[in-house]
């Protein structure tokens, strides 16, 4: 998933526009997700403008010629500012400025071999080319002033920068799309439309460049892209989410989202993935695994406090991988554009499947640790 933090960012952007009022309010105008998904590809991997709230996501763990571990994220969001018709506020002729449409996208290197971890990010309207996205057949371009990912029905390409970073990478899915919950309807809250469209792609072969302090270096790897689409914000009394997706040795994956209640536990639905070396599916619902917290992080900046290393059982599988960050400090500080602040990491798994000895590695998403959600309540 990402990641539910495109319903994070949508409670930062609340406040831009007037139409949302409070928020946490229902939302009202805008298409809901309440069953079937029925996601066809490459038709879906294009937005899906009416759904208030979008994101693509990319993560991978990567190493140069000389086995320089770096991690990577690419996110680009999309939100809805207003639903579609009402445009009788508009002036007459309407501003070019003016849109409903604000992308946002979040890029990130983590040098893991360096212990450092480099960020950017950007936000913007879909407006006089600044960002937005492209169709040409099926071939799908998002863009934001200078990033942009490439969606061609067997293979993306991603290029990002920042001030002291960029990477342009390939990626070439290694199985088809992994449609989540019930045919890609994931449920995220107890009505049917606390829930979102969500499918990914749970190995793509990788390969590409990575530029961190004026020195470019070949890389290839292993990355993960997730899609999502939805409307609903989350429930309320969640104070955030944790979220994981492991790539194991022998080419299975699985992917699992906590919902953490206020005042300890969880949601009842939190779920996950498993997806085998085929690319077959079974849906995890929160009976199927156990996660543990074995130890912790504080950030000297925002002093929120972070879980580091976990244990996470499916019994089911026969799955039992203790799962480390490879770098303490993989905090998102996004200043410049929702003030949200979250951790988004590399990791590595090691343990046992069938009771053989097994390795892995992926990314782990945590929110709600450097405040609460009340601007979703």
């Amino acid at each position: 998933m990402k990641s539910f933090t495109a319903v994070l960012l949508a409670g930062a952007l609340l406040a831009l526009t007037p139409f949302a009022g409070m928020a946490g309010d229902e939302p009202s105008g805008f298409l809901q997700v309440t069953g079937p998904c029925r996601l066809e590809f490459p038709r879906d991997h294009s937005p899906h403008p009416g759904f208030r709230t979008e994101w693509w996501y990319y993560t991978g763990n990567l190493k140069s010629e000389t086995g320089r571990h770096f991690g990577y994220q690419l996110t680009f969001f999309r939100y809805q500012l207003t639903p579609f018709g009402g445009t009788a506020e508009w002036p007459d002729p309407p501003s070019a400025w003016r849109t409903r449409q604000l992308y946002i996208a979040h890029a990130a290197v983590s040098d893991i071999s360096a212990k450092r971890h480099l960020q950017a990010e950007r936000v913007g309207r879909d407006a006089l080319g600044i960002a937005g996205w492209l169709q040409y057949g099926p071939d799908v371009t998002l863009y934001h002033r200078g990033w942009s990912v490439v969606i061609f029905p067997n293979a993306h390409k991603l290029s990002a920068h920042g001030e002291d970073f960029s990477f342009t990478l390939a990626l070439k899915p290694s199985k088809p799309p992994s449609r989540h919950g019930i045919n890609g309807y994931s449920r995220k809250g107890s009505t049917p439309e606390r829930a979102s469209c969500y499918y990914s792609y749970s190995r793509m072969e990788t390969t590409g460049t990575i530029t961190v302090g004026g020195k470019e270096m070949p890389v290839k790897g292993v990355s993960w892209m997730d899609h999502e689409f939805s409307t609903a914000p989350l429930e309320p009394g969640i104070q955030g989410w944790d979220w994981f997706s492991i790539q194991l040795a022998d080419k299975s994956e699985f992917m699992i989202y906590l919902l953490r209640q206020e005042g300890g536990g969880l949601n009842p639905a939190s779920s996950g993935s498993y997806i085998d070396s085929q690319g077959f599916l079974r849906h995890l619902d929160r009976s199927y695994f156990e996660v543990s917290v074995l130890d912790s992080w504080k950030s000297k900046i925002s002093g929120a406090v972070y879980p580091s290393r976990w244990q996470i059982k499916i019994p089911l599988l026969g799955i039992d991988v203790v799962v480390t960050s490879n770098l303490p400090d993989q905090e998102m500080r996004t200043t410049e554009s929702t003030g949200v602040t979250y951790w988004e990491g590399s990791v590595s798994a090691k343990g046992t499947k069938g009771g053989s000895p097994i390795e892995g590695q992926g990314y782990v998403e945590l929110t709600g640790y450097a405040g609460t959600f009340s601007a979703l309540k």
